[in-house]
C-alpha cells in the first residue's frame, strides 16, 4: 500500500480556503498513492466555533473528499467538524474511498483542557475498516494518550494505525514518543499526521508528522515545515515480524 502523509498549515476557521489550498497540494498525487492522510479538523484548525463551522455529512467537505478520492484514485482520510443527524457536533474522521464509499469515526477522547468536551459529543465505537485487503484503525489526536483504545490483537486485529492531529508544539515530545509506543505495543505501522504553524488561538504546532514501522523504527518525520511524504508499506515484512515475535497472541484481550 502506498501512503501519503500531508503536513500542512491550516487557515483558521476558513473551510473553503483550506479545501482550495489542499486541492492544489494534492493535485500531483493522482495515480501515485493509495491513501492520503490529512490533519485533524483540516478545514478549520482546532476550533470550538461549532455553530459557525459544523457541516452535515452531505455538506461541502465530505463532498470534496469524495471528489478528491475519485479524481486521485486514492482514499482520503482526515477529520472535520460534523453536525450529526441527532443534532450533536462531532469531531468526525472520514475515510473516503475512491469508489465513493465512506466510513467514519467520531473522536472518543475529547480534549477537556481545550474545551472540546463542552462543544463536541464523544464517539462510543472504535472503527477498524478494510481497504486494499488490509485492516486500518483510524484515530484522532488525544486518543493517542489512551493505549487501551488502540489495543491490537492477533485475531481480528489491524495492520495500520492512523492518527490525525492538531497537537501543540509545547507537548511535541509526548506526541513523538507515544506514536513510537503505539507502534511497538501493537506491532503495526503507525502514521501520525499533525498540522504545522500557528492557529487562531496563538498556539504553535511543530508538526512532527511521522511514519513508524511495526518495531518502533522511525521511517520518516518532519518538524517545523510543510511537507508531504510518500511511502510504500510492506505488510509482508510486518506479517513476518509478527510471526517471529508473536507478542500479540499473549494479550489479555480485555477490551476488544
Amino acid at each position: 500500500m502506498r501512503i501519503t502523509l500531508v503536513q500542512t498549515t491550516l487557515a483558521w476557521e476558513a473551510p473553503a480556503l483550506n479545501r482550495v489550498q489542499l486541492t492544489e497540494k494534492l493535485a500531483r498525487l493522482g495515480g501515485q498513492t493509495d491513501l492520503i492522510v490529512l490533519p485533524e479538523m483540516f478545514t478549520s484548525g482546532f476550533s470550538m466555533s461549532v455553530d459557525k463551522l459544523a457541516e452535515p455529512m452531505n455538506g461541502p467537505t465530505v463532498q470534496w473528499m469524495q471528489a478528491q478520492a475519485a479524481a486521485l484514485g486514492a482514499a482520503l482520510c482526515g477529520s472535520f467538524i460534523c453536525r450529526a443527524e441527532d443534532g450533536s457536533c462531532r469531531n468526525r474522521l472520514v475515510f473516503a474511498k475512491p469508489d465513493g464509499g465512506l466510513e467514519y469515526y467520531d473522536k472518543r477522547h475529547r480534549f477537556a483542557l481545550g474545551g472540546e468536551d463542552q462543544y463536541y459529543t464523544a464517539g462510543t465505537q472504535r472503527l477498524v475498516l478494510e481497504y486494499m485487503g488490509r485492516r486500518i484503525c483510524p484515530l484522532i489526536c488525544y486518543d493517542l494518550r489512551f493505549p487501551e483504545w488502540s489495543r491490537n490483537s492477533a485475531e481480528n486485529g489491524y495492520d495500520l494505525l492512523l492518527y490525525v492531529a492538531n497537537w501543540p508544539a509545547r507537548r511535541a515530545g509526548h506526541w513523538k514518543q507515544l506514536l513510537q509506543a503505539r507502534a511497538i505495543e501493537n506491532q503495526c505501522f503507525v502514521a501520525g499526521v499533525n498540522m504545522v504553524g500557528k492557529d487562531g488561538n496563538g498556539l504553535e504546532y511543530s508538526g512532527d508528522s511521522s511514519l513508524i514501522d511495526y518495531s518502533g523504527q522511525i521511517l520518516w518525520q518532519i518538524s517545523d515545515a510543510e511537507g508531504m511524504h510518500n511511502a510504500e508499506l510492506s505488510f509482508a515484512e510486518q506479517d513476518n515480524y509478527r510471526q517471529q515475535l508473536p507478542f500479540l497472541r499473549d494479550g489479555a484481550g480485555f477490551l476488544f
